[in-house]
């Protein structure tokens, strides 16, 4: 299973403040900064190290299934 990384801490409310005083309006300020917060913390992010050992189990799925492939085209080989 893929473990998802830490979030670091979000302050929206700052966020907010940081966005209304770059010119955007008060609600919609408040809106895009909570958006942001739910999607730091809604999980779903993976790291270099969960894509790299998710590539390891699949490569060695594959090394597994060629294996019994390669046993199997030799049994009927050698019965046959």
């Amino acid at each position: 299973m893929l473990e998802v990384m830490e979030t670091t801490a979000f302050d929206s409310l700052e966020a907010a403040r940081k966005l209304e005083a770059a010119g955007i309006e008060r609600k919609q300020a408040e809106v895009q900064a909570e958006v942001i917060a739910q999607a730091l913390q809604g999980g779903g992010l993976v790291t270099k190290t969960d894509l790299a050992q998710l590539e390891t189990r699949l490569t060695n799925r594959l090394y597994l299934a060629l294996g019994i492939l390669f046993a199997a085209l030799v049994a009927v080989r050698f019965f046959a």
